[in-house]
């Protein structure tokens, strides 16, 4: 619902959700994606299908060519009586009744009379949500590509930028920063070939008739549902999927997939954001206020609001799977709520992917303060390499329990693992100072961090090029 306010000599129109929302819109969504699933686009879409099966109709000799020509010229929002239409629907509470009326009147001579030809309502509106879906998935597919760039970009460059691994929470083993990004550039690209593999069974067409049988054109029904979507660039169904929604649940199954992928990595640079650990920050300009109250703060706040986008989005998906419970062979109250879930689903991840992209081309990383995090511990974080070493000389088990020994007892009384090691007779026998210092040094146990960067990065590029 739009209402209208006027600041100063400009009127503004006033959104009644979070995605048209004057004041967030642009945080919750793209001008892009909401022009897609705008009423205006929806409308025409309409028209574009009931245009491509006037033609499809033409070409088997079902209507008329001239028929199908004048639909075809008509078929065209600026011809439309949109407050009429608009009326019309609430009185009817049928949406393509008021459509075909309209068009039929917009067209000369007899031509509207062949408007809908041997169509249902469904059919319409279902190739309409396919035709969105397909310019969703275009712009979807578009900007995770420049997400999955801007973390390939930050891979290579932080390749070997030694970093705390943290498992639960805790310190663990070094790793480097370009390889933690590297894990999320690889989720990414499974993201872009989910996105590729759907195409076949999310971005079909529907002309099936009032139960799916194509009773209404027996003759030419195939021929024409076949002519009909590859003038729109659709695939053409197998068989009717009225009450066979699978399709769309896949795709709002991705696109949760998506949402929950960039809410992650928001949520890790908040982490990494905390004071107590200042790894990494979102982008930080001069004006960008953290609090109202507290002028020093410097909060995580893009992060946060993807990190909300996220969440907002993985819940249209237990909707699509819902959505999939049809009744016989139509049933629109799953229908109607198809029309809500799936422009919002959209709307909101490309809302995350824009500001995911926001952050990861600006994010100010402090690698100084990584390494002096991986010495926080005073050696404790490489206790795995005096473990491995020690154990060749003494055996695993009882390599663990030594070095678990010393390691406690640098916890309880405050000493670098080094001196703790050394402590222990059993240990001092066995492992020269020298070899505990090299074995203490993080940066010769990072692994194979480096290794997996480039494979990440080799990988992306050969798909692109494969995918041209």
């Amino acid at each position: 619902m739009i209402r209208w306010s006027v600041v100063g000599k400009e009127t503004v129109g006033m959104g009644a959700h979070i995605i048209d929302s004057v004041f967030f819109k642009d945080q919750y969504g793209t001008e892009e994606m909401r022009r897609v699933f705008d009423d205006e686009a929806l409308f025409q879409r309409w028209l574009d299908v009931e245009a491509a099966l006037a033609r499809a109709e033409a070409r088997v000799g079902l209507i008329p060519a001239a028929a199908a020509d004048e639909i075809s010229r008509k078929a065209a929002v600026t011809y439309m009586d949109i407050p009429a239409i608009t009326r019309e629907i609430e009185t009817t509470s049928h949406p393509i009744v008021p459509l075909i009326r309209a068009l039929q009147r917009a067209c000369d001579g007899d031509a509207g009379q062949y408007i809908h030809w041997g169509a249902t309502t469904q059919d319409i509106m279902d190739t309409a949500v396919a035709l969105q879906i397909k310019e969703a998935h275009r712009l979807i597919e578009r900007d995770l590509l420049a997400v999955e760039d801007a973390l390939l970009d930050l891979a290579v460059r932080y390749r070997d930028t030694v970093m705390p691994g943290r498992t639960h929470g805790q310190h663990a083993l070094p790793i480097t920063f370009g390889y933690k990004v590297a894990v999320w550039a690889a989720e990414v690209r499974r993201h872009l070939e989910r996105m590729t593999g759907c195409t076949p069974r999310v971005l079909i067409g529907q002309f099936a008739g009032a139960v799916g049988t194509l009773a209404s054109v027996p003759e030419h029904g195939l021929e024409v549902q076949r002519l009909m979507m590859d003038d729109l660039g659709l695939g053409t169904p197998l068989i009717a999927w009225h009450t066979a929604r699978d399709g769309f649940a896949e795709f709002i199954g991705i696109v949760g997939l998506i949402a929950a992928t960039m809410g992650k990595i928001a949520n890790e640079v908040i982490s990494l954001q905390r004071t107590e650990v200042a790894e990494v920050e979102e982008p930080f300009v001069m004006g960008k206020v953290g609090s109202s109250t507290m002028p020093h703060k410097r909060n995580p706040m893009i992060c946060e609001a993807i990190v909300g986008l996220s969440r907002l989005v993985r819940q249209t998906v237990p909707l699509a799977l819902d959505a999939m419970g049809h009744a016989h062979e139509r049933d629109w109250a799953l229908v109607q709520a198809e029309w809500a879930f799936i422009p919002e689903a959209c709307i909101l991840t490309a809302g995350a992917l824009a500001q995911t992209l926001r952050v990861l081309r600006g994010l100010i990383v402090y690698p100084d303060r990584m390494a002096r995090n991986v010495e926080m511990l005073r050696g404790l974080i490489l206790s795995e390499a005096v473990m491995l070493l020690l154990a060749l000389k003494t055996g695993r088990q009882n390599a663990h329990d030594l070095v678990y020994r010393a390691s406690m007892a640098a916890y309880e009384q405050d000493l670098s693992l080094k001196d703790a090691l050394l402590a222990e007779p059993e240990v001092a026998a066995r492992i020269t100072p020298d070899e505990i210092d090299a074995l203490l040094d993080p940066r010769a146990y990072t692994g194979l961090s480096g290794t997996f960067v480039d494979r990440v990065v080799a990988h992306a590029r050969q798909a692109r090029q494969q995918n041209g």
